[in-house]
Order: C-alpha cells, then sequence, then structure tokens
C-alpha cells in the first residue's frame, strides 16, 4: 500500500488507505454473506467452520472501528473541530455495528448442523442489518473524510501503520 520507498516519498494518502481498507471489509462481508447462504442452502461449510468465518470478519472490522475511535477520530478533531459532529455520529454507528456483529454471533453460535427455515429467515436478518448499517455507514465515512484524511500527514503513522488502516495479511510494522 505504499507509493514508494525513497527519501521524501509519502505513503498512500491516508484517506486512499482507508478506502482500501474498506474495500477489503466489504469484500470479507460479502464472503461471509455467501457462506451463511451456501450453509442456509445446505450445501456449505458446517455451522463452526461458519462462526470461525465470522468471527475472522468481527474481528476485522472490530480492529479497524476501534483504530478509528482510539486513533484517528481524536486526530481529526484536533485538525478539523468543526467535523466533531460527523465523528460522534460515526461513533454512534460503530456501537450500533458492535451491537449488529452481537447478535449475528449469538445466532451463530446456536446454528443447529442442518438449517432449518426459521433458522434461516433469522440469520439472514441480521446478516442482512449488518450489512446495511455497515455499508451505509462506510458511505457516509468516506464522503466526509476521506479527503479530510488525504490532507494529513500523520508522522507515527507513517512510522507504524495505525489499526484502523491494517488488513489481515499486515501486523502493523
Amino acid at each position: 500500500m505504499t507509493a514508494g520507498s525513497g527519501a521524501g516519498e509519502r505513503l498512500t494518502a491516508l484517506g486512499t488507505q482507508l478506502l482500501e481498507v474498506h474495500i477489503w471489509l466489504r469484500e470479507m462481508l460479502e464472503d461471509l454473506q455467501d457462506s451463511v447462504d451456501d450453509y442456509l442452502d445446505a450445501k456449505g461449510m458446517p455451522p463452526r467452520d461458519l462462526r470461525a468465518h465470522c468471527l475472522s470478519f468481527c474481528t476485522a472490522l472490530t480492529r479497524h472501528h476501534t483504530g478509528e475511535d482510539r486513533a484517528a477520530f481524536p486526530a481529526i478533531a484536533e485538525e478539523f473541530p468543526e467535523l466533531r459532529k460527523v465523528l460522534s455520529d460515526l461513533r454512534t454507528d460503530h456501537n450500533q455495528i458492535d451491537w449488529l456483529m452481537g447478535n449475528l454471533r449469538k445466532l451463530l453460535d446456536s446454528l443447529p448442523e442442518q438449517p432449518d427455515p426459521a433458522t434461516a429467515a433469522e440469520v439472514r436478518e441480521e446478516v442482512g442489518a449488518l450489512s446495511a448499517v455497515m455499508q451505509t455507514h462506510f458511505i457516509y465515512e468516506e464522503k466526509k473524510l476521506i479527503s479530510v484524511l488525504n490532507s494529513m500527514d500523520v508522522p507515527e503513522w507513517r512510522d507504524q501503520r495505525p489499526d484502523f488502516l491494517l488488513t489481515d495479511d499486515e501486523d502493523g510494522a
């Protein structure tokens, strides 16, 4: 994700990196939705593997949002105080998404080996709700923050990529 490594060359702009992470998280959610649909159609992975898949997605999304709440949003608020209301709204979304992920995890923890119609409807509803809120959240965040992040240069984020800009294949180094 770096534009180059020579002296004076900057990391890819922070907002662009955020967009790349959002794309990756959207792809993870699509994979999870496909896995849920396959399970519910009795042609996919067993419930324990589906739960592991969900845990992987939920962990990545939680790391991203926690990183925003702890690092990105305070830095943005300091440099752009007029965005404090936007940042507050985004934190509220994070809480709602956490609640929805918790509901989904509980449902997946109780999945029977063989899906039934009642379970299928409930699981699809929870996945749909999570997807809708997450997509709306990402669109709003991208609209409000990408250009702001692209204008920022945070030296410590150049030295070590912050959690909100990590994907699974990165360790923050």
